[in-house]
């Protein structure tokens, strides 16, 4: 019984462990740059693209962050400015100088007008284009 205590206390400490920081580790001076993309616009997919990149400045720090998020096809409706769930959320999290990114070719198809946008948004020609770019100048590039 002592030995079966002693492996459950050594996995339950392992499951907890911090996480340890890559060199060079994350700072003012050398922030992780973190590029998103979101391409659904389901209420679960808009909701967890914000969860995620709000627990992402949680952990590392605002001032240690450099963050965008590129929204084209149906993940336009992230930045539709009548939502107002996303709408304050998206304004929220660019309070923290997160760029919310549009892809003007998804707005020309689906016929959205910059003034439908949550204030703020940058529009790109296209949003696809921005992914690759990003990654190419070295950011991290994540799809949740």
């Amino acid at each position: 019984m002592k030995y079966f205590t002693l492996i459950l206390l050594f996995f339950c400490t392992l499951s907890f462990a911090d996480t340890e920081y890559a060199e060079p580790k994350p700072s003012f001076d050398n922030p992780r740059k973190i590029v998103f993309s979101v391409t659904e616009g389901s209420e679960h997919a808009l909701d967890h693209i914000l969860s995620v990149a709000n627990n992402v400045l949680k952990f590392y720090g605002p001032e240690n962050v450099q963050m965008k998020i590129v929204a084209y096809s149906q993940g336009i409706a992230l930045l539709n400015k009548h939502n107002p769930t996303t709408a304050v959320r998206v304004d929220a999290l660019m309070q923290y100088e997160v760029e919310f990114i549009a892809c003007g070719n998804t707005m020309r198809t689906l016929k959205i007008k910059e003034e439908d946008l949550v204030e703020g948004s940058e529009i790109v020609t296209a949003g696809v284009v921005e992914l690759l770019e990003s990654v190419q100048k070295g950011w991290i590039y994540i799809k949740p």
